[in-house]
């Protein structure tokens, strides 16, 4: 059985991987292709600093192991080198064995998170004369890990052994940062996390790398024309003429300027520019002449007409009143005109009898 915390597989897989990278091999030696590798090793721009990119697991079958990344790295002779990181882990001796490797180097190293610098990472982090975490990154501890087949004997070696590990990986962090190894255990079975300032607060990082401001260049840019996106759109072929003008209150006069069309213009006055007695006499010499005024004779005022008579109000003739007059006037009654005698001498005896 092969047994490696970290990244531990039984002895049929590793025999299985070694038989697949020996395949691979073949193949890119027909094809000329070079290994990939996990890190990668260049000068930068500046002729006095060098760059080392970890941008993947560390080790691994397919990969570069420790000792190509050390031989490596011993070509550089540039008195500055920063290791840039951006790894999950992955194999804990392979990742000692490069952080010892960049202690050992004599240039002046400086370390900057990128992305992601977790597990081995971490600790290949530690290793740096200056820690930097660049904005939004994370930085991750935790205890050692592993894969085991066996009968409980060889449980509990792996797991006397992955104790080991980890309590040395704690000492790496407290010679970084300060504390003790059961201090810095207890965060590493919780998987502690920690942001750019956290990092900094914890002391494993010295700085926090700000992110630029935006819209201030380093560089002056080349004034460049309107951008389509931020023009605005001709609606005039749509009958629009633009936002209508806002009718004037009653009492206000109307505003005759919303009405001229054309662009603005500058009016520049002469007055403002000659001495006050050129100005008089340029006044003098444009002014129309007066005219005398002509003597006229009072004219008397015109007599007020007199009042006209008051006219006698009329009142309106009614026309039906006088059509239906005749009907409403009382008919005779017959047999009063019958007995009118009667009652007529009736009432005169009487009155002589009296």
């Amino acid at each position: 059985m092969s047994r490696m915390p970290g990244l531990t597989v039984p002895a049929n897989v590793t025999a299985f991987m070694a038989k697949q990278r020996e395949k691979a091999d073949k193949l890119r030696a027909q094809h000329g292709i070079e290994a990939q590798s996990w890190y990668r090793i260049t000068n930068a721009t500046a002729p006095d600093e060098a760059e080392v990119m970890l941008y993947d697991e560390v080790g691994g079958w397919f990969g570069a192991t420790a000792d190509q990344f050390i031989a490596d790295l011993r070509g550089v002779t540039a008195p500055n080198l920063r290791v840039r990181i951006n790894s999950p882990g992955g194999s804990v001796f392979e990742g000692i064995a490069i952080a010892n490797a960049l202690r050992s180097h004599p240039a002046n190293i400086v370390v900057q998170v990128d992305g992601i610098a977790a597990s081995i990472a971490s600790v290949i982090a530690m290793a740096g004369d200056r820690i930097e975490m660049a904005p939004n990154t994370m930085l991750m501890i935790h205890d050692a890990s592993g894969v085991c087949l066996g009968n409980a004997s060889d449980m509990e070696e792996m797991a006397e052994l992955l104790d080991l590990i980890s309590d040395n990986i704690a000492d790496a962090y407290a010679a970084r940062a300060g504390g003790t190894r059961d201090e810095w255990r207890a965060l590493m079975r919780a998987e502690k996390w920690f942001l750019p300032e956290e990092a900094v607060e914890a002391k494993l990082a010295d700085e926090a790398l700000q992110v630029p401001k935006a819209g201030t260049p380093s560089e002056p840019q080349p004034e460049e024309e309107e951008p389509d996106m931020a023009r605005a759109f001709d609606l005039a072929a749509y009958g629009y003429a633009g936002p209508k003008q806002p009718k004037p209150e009653p009492g206000q006069p109307k505003d005759v300027t919303a009405d001229l069309a054309g662009p603005p213009t500058l009016v520049i006055s002469v007055a403002d520019l000659l001495d006050e007695d050129t100005v008089a006499r340029l006044r003098a010499a444009v002014a129309p002449p007066v005219e005398p005024v002509a003597e006229t004779t009072p004219v008397e005022p015109a007599p007020e007409p007199a009042p006209e008579p008051e006219l006698l109000a009329v009142e309106p003739v009614d026309e039906w009143a006088d059509m239906v007059a005749h009907l409403t006037q009382d008919e005779p009654d017959a047999w009063s005109v019958l007995v009118s005698n009667l009652t007529t001498t009736a009432s005169s005896s009487a009155a002589t009898e009296a």
